[in-house]
């Protein structure tokens, strides 16, 4: 109750700025860049995790094979750099952030940069690469400076944005109303035993406008061969998630947590080695990966005789697959340079 009293008046102070920021872009006191190329924004209302980067992989995935030449754009959340930075062979999560690390690494071919202007990259990358027709833009929604061409709007299924407030008193960081500009509203992390019937319930709450159409998806993980008992480590939002799954194969595993895209120190590395002592290998995301590669444990584990797994995900389409991409695919070529 004492934090309520607290977080509610800090909310609506925190509401009227972002109100006052929005209505200047409205009124066009503030002026926003449009990319002469297809741009598709994947955003979310909420802070945390809501299936960002393994949407944004999909796109990317869908679009090469209908022969685009797709690149990355995000603004490296937690990177040690400045300014505008395009991956190579040498990027790691400390110069990228380890989202565009994770992107970079499963998609060495496709362009992947991040700065914290979005139009200054598009700039960027339509001047340094020459066979670019479209781009994803990873977290960009609150970014107005730029107006995307398609804005695909997450928003997970056990903490819809209607049933959320705005920051500090829940976890939005945007107006819910904003939720009316995405042309796609995607809930994720939708269980498999999800049913039609469910799908109606949260298509009514919604209440979306006829432009607007719904999917709905989960999290798809690969097949773990490791035996044993794993240490589960991680340092991302809402790992319960990641936790139902695992326990499903391995009931004793254990979750040692840290924040979302936490920067391992010496002293927890140590942490880690002396909790694993237990179990018989440590079990990671690939996201938790790209800033552990800037860490001894893997190597420190291989001395105790234990290994370190990774284990991937994608997004999986519980219903209307085929419309999604198709209403993605005509987006692009319909705006489409070519």
């Amino acid at each position: 109750m004492l934090k309520a009293l607290v977080y509610i008046p800090l909310s609506w102070l925190y509401r009227l700025g972002i109100f006052i920021r929005h209505m200047l872009y409205d009124h066009h006191l503030l002026l926003s860049f449009t990319a002469e190329l297809p741009t598709i924004c994947v955003g979310n209302l909420a802070v945390g995790g809501t299936g960002k980067t393994p949407m944004t992989a999909y796109l990317i995935q869908r679009l090469k094979e209908a022969g685009y030449h797709p690149a990355v754009l995000s603004r490296g959340y937690k990177r040690a750099t400045h300014g505008f930075v395009l991956a190579d062979p040498s990027s790691t999560a400390a110069t990228i952030g380890d989202e565009a690390m994770l992107l970079h690494s499963a998609f060495p071919d496709v362009p992947v940069a991040v700065c914290e202007s979005r139009v200054y990259g598009i700039k960027q990358l339509k001047r340094l690469i020459e066979s670019l027709d479209v781009i994803v833009l990873d977290d960009a929604m609150q970014h107005r400076a730029l107006r995307c061409g398609l804005t695909i709007l997450l928003t997970p299924y056990d903490h819809l944005y209607i049933d959320d407030h705005l920051l500090p008193w829940g976890t939005l960081r945007d107006l819910p109303s904003r939720a009316l500009k995405a042309d796609i509203v995607v809930v994720t992390k939708c269980p498999d035993t999800i049913l039609p019937i469910d799908m109606r319930v949260v298509d009514n709450r919604l209440h979306l406008p006829t432009y607007q159409r719904l999917y709905f998806a989960g999290t798809a993980y690969e097949p773990i061969e490791q035996k044993g008992t794993p240490l589960v480590l991680c340092g991302i939002a809402q790992p319960q998630y990641l936790m139902e799954h695992i326990r499903n194969s391995y009931p004793q595993a254990q979750l040692m947590a840290f924040r979302d895209h936490y920067r391992f120190k010496p002293r927890d590395i140590d942490a880690i080695l002396e909790r694993a002592k237990h179990f018989d290998f440590v079990l990671t995301t690939e996201k938790d990966l790209q800033r552990l590669r800037a860490t001894d444990l893997e190597q420190r584990l291989q001395k105790e005789g234990k290994t370190l797994v990774a284990l991937p995900i994608h997004m999986r389409f519980c219903a209307a697959k085929d419309a999604f991409d198709k209403q993605i695919l005509s987006y692009v070529h319909e705006n489409s340079r070519k």
